[in-house]
């Protein structure tokens, strides 16, 4: 907002300055004038971002004179753990994310008219885009008509799902919801509604925005600086609360050269991802420069800030240069808007020149990579760090297949080795061994943002056809572009029909594969894994290959470039080597080689110049907030409390401010508590708060049959986010969860007191019966992965009082704190090993009455160990935030008092 919509202070009236385009004066914040000159140019642009919003909306109660002291001072304070706090422009929503923030604002008008407030005071404050990107199910592949087949059945699936967002687009005020079938959320959110900067009653500010998906960070390829935020958190924001943050040291990363013609952006962000994960950037924000950069197109930069989740850093930044104005132009962005953007963004000092080293800010840190030195390459078979080069790629598998059981090992014994299984299957015969590819997906907003890698999987395609080359028919091959500019450039080549002619035809326009929503793999081929207990393959162009997030018989899943993704394909396995060995043989009986089939960078980049244009992308955008007919036909309710089902399995009032008071409550002490679970390093939030499907045999499963559901209606996890009791069941029901508790993989924990084996929601509930409180044992990295809300609210509503871990992910800490969960953590160098816990003590927390920002207080068990550890309150803010039971609480307080 504008500083004349908040109580801005005189103090920063002398930074407004004004500005003449097109005959209108605009008013804007000099942020050149806060510090000295010197000073201001050594500030990375990430930073300068942070420093406007901090004077634009100084009002000395949420953002007070010293936060505009301490950016300025970025140099200095950055090194000290500063607190500040940061308004961000706006909010970003995604369907399965968006639909439990509707609710939760729906919850809260209740609760405000229970405590005798207002309920119409629970508006967004600030501007709230919702793209319901409602995750193809890919239920129907390699038919022509998939793409709508799959959404007919969406619609039929979550009918009163899109019913209820649609309520929410006319209950609540500055929300834009964009209907289903229009494209994933981040590619949206870069080629329609991203600003680069704001005009609000004629004042200018950058674009900033936190959003309810990790990859938020996409965005920041285009120059705008955004990154993924708990929903909680977010929702927060969205009432007007400032984000309190510490304020970040910045990883400079120079780029230099020019990717080599074999090597794909994706291929130069995996490199990227595992550099990071390796410096340790987590809490930092990571700022690209060098002359490199300036050879990549704004879809390959916005490939590498989207895997920044993956490489642990709070955002990737690319200043904005001339190739983001080039963008704006492509994607059909108003002319006159983008003079004005590049006028506004010179005189503020936020327009780039990558190839002036004058131009170059002070960083923290830097780390250089050449782009030259960039191999093709793929990540797994577990986790979006794990690079492994392509032409290491059959030694690498074959010794993960040997390896014991973890990160890059399967523990398959020697004389299991040569396993294979010959089965039928569309009235073929096949053999799989291990290393066979039964899902090959072109999938995710990674790479589907960017025509590069699109096309030249298409133009891959091409060549593999013309050759006589062929996909087995049981591979599950599918397409899923994050919009529908994607299809027009793809069908404008040539190349879409060759593409499908390989089984890949467009299933859909969302997130699919990558977060778990690959479909069901034939029943053949499901019995054959299982028959030879193979180490079966899914290939995919996503960024998240977590264990059992793609598919439960997929135990091995790499990420790849789409290119990469239609060469396994066709190959129909991981163990090849393509330098040495054919990828098949063509029509004229010899043996076709990969580098035989594969498009040169220089055509695939002279086609994009002749068939991206910026009339597909005005086509596409110029319609899309009126959606299909199906949404037309949706009949929302128009009344300002939302009219609850209590017979809905998807959508619930949820329990979070059931028996609220207006009063603070005191604090209970956490005494004589148990372990729900005890677990080790690197548990996700897909661990904790599993999306893709519903298992026949869990706790949520049985939830829906009670209720009369047969299990092809039991949908996903995902899509049902907006019911706390299936999503409370669902909490740590991953298959693949390792609780040392059980000491094998499954959803289960130990009842202590009786030593019986129950899954972890039974076990929870038998707890609360009995009066026993609970808490969390874990390793580091507790909460890595998509920042899922629920993975936060399901441990409260399993009675998970505290968490007790090595480390933490940022987002999810900040969800603890924000549903009233104290974030514990080991000291520097100490974990559950150092006291030999087993998990079966009980736990006393002794937290004092006057808790105080980073405390160490300790742990009493009744073994009579002594576990010194550090409160993981970070802010004053998150403390307060604790005290009313979470943010929300605070916020229905605030409106009601």
């Amino acid at each position: 907002m504008g500083p004349e919509t908040s109580t801005s202070t005189t103090s920063t009236d002398q930074f407004i300055s004004t500005l003449e385009h097109g005959g209108t004066e605009y008013k804007y914040i000099d942020i050149t004038k806060v510090t000295s000159p010197d000073a201001f140019d050594q500030l990375p642009y990430s930073i300068r971002v942070l420093l406007e919003s901090v004077v634009r909306n100084c009002d000395g109660f949420q953002i007070k004179s010293e936060d505009i002291e301490n950016v300025a001072q970025w140099k200095k304070t950055s090194q000290d753990g500063v607190e500040i706090r940061f308004k961000p422009a706006r909010v970003v929503l995604q369907d399965f994310t968006g639909v439990p923030a509707v609710v939760d604002f729906a919850a809260m008008r209740d609760a405000v008219k229970a405590l005798g407030g207002d309920p119409e005071k629970i508006n967004p404050v600030c501007p709230v885009d919702l793209v319901i990107d409602h995750s193809v199910q890919v239920d129907f592949n390699r038919s022509e008509d998939a793409a709508k087949k799959n959404l007919e059945k969406e619609f039929e699936r979550n009918n009163e799902r899109f019913l209820f967002l649609k309520w929410g687009a006319r209950a609540f005020q500055n929300m834009l919801i964009v209907p289903p079938g229009s494209g994933i959320v981040h590619q949206v959110n870069l080629e329609y509604l991203s600003r680069v900067v704001f005009d609000e009653n004629h004042w200018l500010f950058p674009d900033s925005l936190v959003g309810t998906d990790s990859h938020t960070t996409m965005i920041n390829g285009l120059g705008v600086l955004g990154w993924g935020v708990g929903g909680i958190e977010a929702e927060a924001v969205m009432l007007g609360q400032a984000i309190s943050m510490v304020l970040p040291k910045v990883v400079g990363y120079k780029l230099t050269g020019v990717i080599n013609p074999l090597a794909t952006s994706t291929d130069v962000v995996l490199t990227i991802t595992k550099n990071l994960r390796q410096m340790g950037v987590v809490g930092k924000f990571v700022e690209f420069f060098g002359p490199g950069v300036a050879s990549l197109s704004i879809a390959d930069r916005a490939t590498i800030s989207n895997m920044c989740p993956e490489y642990g850093a709070t955002v990737g930044f690319f200043p904005v240069d001339n190739q983001s104005l080039e963008y704006l132009t492509q994607t059909a962005r108003d002319k006159q808007k983008i003079k004005r953007v590049e006028k506004y963004l010179k005189t503020v000092g936020l327009f780039r020149d990558y190839s002036n080293e004058n131009q170059d800010p002070h960083f923290s840190e830097v780390a250089e990579l050449d782009l030259g030195s960039i191999v093709p390459s793929l990540s797994g078979p577990k986790r979006p760090h794990d690079r492994v080069a392509v032409k290491a790629m059959k030694e690498d598998f074959t010794q993960c297949l040997t390896n014991k059981v973890g990160f890059k090992g399967f523990g398959i014994p020697a004389d299991k080795l040569s396993s294979s299984v010959k089965f039928a299957y569309d009235g073929k015969e096949y053999t799989m061994s291990h290393g066979s590819v039964v899902i090959a997906a072109i999938t995710s907003c990674t790479n589907t943002s960017n025509p590069t890698v699109m096309l030249g999987a298409g133009m891959l395609a091409r060549n593999a056809v013309q050759a006589g080359l062929t996909v087995p028919s049981y591979v599950k091959t599918s397409l899923s572009p994050g919009s529908g500019v994607v299809t027009y450039y793809l069908k404008d080549s040539g190349v879409l029909s060759f593409l499908e002619q390989l089984g890949f035809n467009v299933v859909g326009f969302g997130c699919m594969t990558c977060i778990g929503n690959s479909g069901p793999l034939p029943e053949e081929v499901d019995k054959a894994i299982s028959d030879g207990d193979l180490v079966a393959c899914g290939v995919l162009s996503g960024n998240r290959n977590f264990e059992g997030r793609i598919h439960s018989s997929t135990r091995a899943n790499y990420l790849a470039s789409p290119m990469l993704v239609v060469a396994y394909a066709l190959a129909g396995t991981v163990m090849i080597d393509f330098e040495k060995e054919p990828i098949g043989t063509g029509t004229d009986g010899k043996s076709v080689f990969l580098r035989d089939i594969w498009p040169t960078r220089l055509d695939i980049q002279e086609t994009e110049k002749k068939c991206v244009l910026p009339n597909m992308f005005k086509e596409v955008y110029s319609k899309i907030q009126e959606g299909n007919d199906q949404w037309k036909s949706l009949n929302a309710p128009s009344s300002i409390l939302y009219p609850w089902n209590p017979e809905s399995t998807y959508v619930q009032s949820p329990p979070f401010f059931k028996d609220m008071t207006i009063d603070l409550q005191s604090f209970k002490k956490i005494e004589d508590a148990h372990a729900l679970l005890f677990l080790g390093d690197s548990v996700t939030t897909d661990h904790i708060s599993p999306a893709g499907s519903i298992s026949r045999s869990c706790a949520a499963a049985r939830y829906l049959v009670k209720r009369g559901l047969k299990p092809r209606n039991f949908n996903s996890y995902g899509s049902r986010r907006g019911n706390d009791a299936v999503m409370a069941r669902g909490t740590f029901a991953n298959i693949r969860l390792k609780n040392k508790l059980v000491g094998h993989e499954a959803p289960k924990t130990i009842h202590i007191p009786t030593g019986e084996e129950l899954d972890v929601f039974d076990a929870a509930m038998r707890y609360k019966d009995e009066g026993t409180q609970l808490i969390v044992v874990a390793g580091k990295d507790y909460g890595s992965g998509s920042s899922r809300d629920w993975a936060a609210k399901g441990p409260w509503m399993l009675g998970v009082r505290a968490v007790l871990a090595e480390s933490y992910e940022r987002i999810h800490r900040s969800n603890l704190i924000g549903m009233g969960i104290v974030p514990l953590q080991f000291l520097e160098g100490e974990n559950a090993d150092t006291y030999k816990l087993d998990g079966k003590e009980k736990f006393t927390v002794n937290l004092p009455d006057h808790v105080e920002p980073g405390m160490t207080i300790d742990i009493t068990t009744s073994c009579g160990k002594k576990i010194n550890c550090k409160v993981r309150f970070d802010t004053d803010v998150e403390l307060t935030y604790f005290k009313h039971g979470g943010i929300l609480n605070y916020m229905i307080r605030n409106i009601v008092s």
